[in-house]
């Protein structure tokens, strides 16, 4: 595919692939830019009514104009009907990347509580607009070498159902940041990224899941049926705000969970006067690299 021309857009470089995709670096060579174009796995998009489904979804994504969610730029598909996405190519690391760095020996408080705020931000803005991500995850996160946060993936993950999830041979990762109500079939709404949303912020400041198994299996019992380790035994310097965000946000009824940012942007204000940093466990042997 590299040196290929599609439409406008001249390949110049792989930049990740995983169960949702391939992602290229293209040159854009009628505005002169460098775009990403994600190609959708054909097994995603088995007939027109799911085309037309995920076309509607990253329309309504593409429009929502938000400073942390991935601009979209463009959807279309080559002569053979493959499905694309062009999207805005930036300059920077996944969080999942950020979080696996080997030399990774420490990361401010305020820096996470200005990750996951700005997570938050680009959540809320398409929880207004009636939008679900639906997979929030590290590696869905890029974090700018200007230390922009931006979402990415929004409208593909509704293309995956719980079954496929469960099949493919790389949803580690993914199935470790389901919601109970996820795993369990259940009908989902903006809430459900919000328990994802929590499981990043507890990784980020403890080095760890809270749920965490060798199989996927394993992870999803536990994220319905067991406790995590209470994060204030694991950091017990963390301020006690930071601890009862993380208890909101995993709380494993929707309804019990943390339905508003309130707190969370009232950490973000006060996040100068907070102190220390954050020293990560020995993560396990589990692996992340499922996109």
């Amino acid at each position: 595919m590299i040196g290929k021309t599609i439409s406008h857009y001249k390949i110049l470089d792989e930049l990740g692939h995983g169960g949702m995709g391939i992602v290229y670096k293209a040159e854009d060579t009628r505005l002169h830019r460098t775009v990403a174009l994600k190609f959708l796995p054909p097994h995603l998009l088995t007939d027109d009514e799911a085309k037309a489904r995920f076309t509607a979804e990253a329309q309504a994504a593409s429009a929502l104009d938000h400073q942390n969610i991935c601009t979209i730029h463009q959807i279309d598909q080559t002569s053979d009907g493959q499905l694309f996405i062009v999207m805005a190519c930036y300059d920077g690391q996944t969080l999942q990347d950020l979080i696996e760095t080997q030399d990774f020996a420490s990361l401010p408080i305020e820096k996470v509580i200005d990750i996951t705020s700005q997570i938050a931000a680009g959540l809320a803005r398409a929880h207004e607009a009636g939008i679900i991500h639906r997979d929030i995850k590290p590696s869905n996160i890029i974090i700018t070498e200007r230390g922009e946060v931006k979402i990415l993936d929004f409208g593909i993950a509704k293309l995956r159902s719980q079954q496929t999830i469960t099949k493919t041979g790389s949803t580690l990762g993914t199935a470790a940041y389901m919601s109970p109500e996820q795993v369990k079939g259940d009908p989902v709404d903006h809430r459900t990224d919000l328990w994802s949303l929590g499981v990043i912020l507890y990784e980020m400041l403890s080095g760890r899941r809270p749920y965490d198994a060798e199989y996927d299996q394993a992870v999803m019992y536990q994220i319905v049926n067991a406790a995590p380790p209470d994060i204030s035994s694991l950091r017990p310097d963390l301020p006690l705000p930071l601890v009862e965000l993380v208890q909101g946000l995993l709380a494993k009824h929707p309804d019990d969970r943390l339905d508003d940012l309130t707190a969370l942007q009232s950490l973000q204000s006060e996040k100068a006067h907070l102190s220390g940093v954050v020293r990560p466990a020995k993560r396990g042997t589990t692996s992340q690299k499922a996109r």
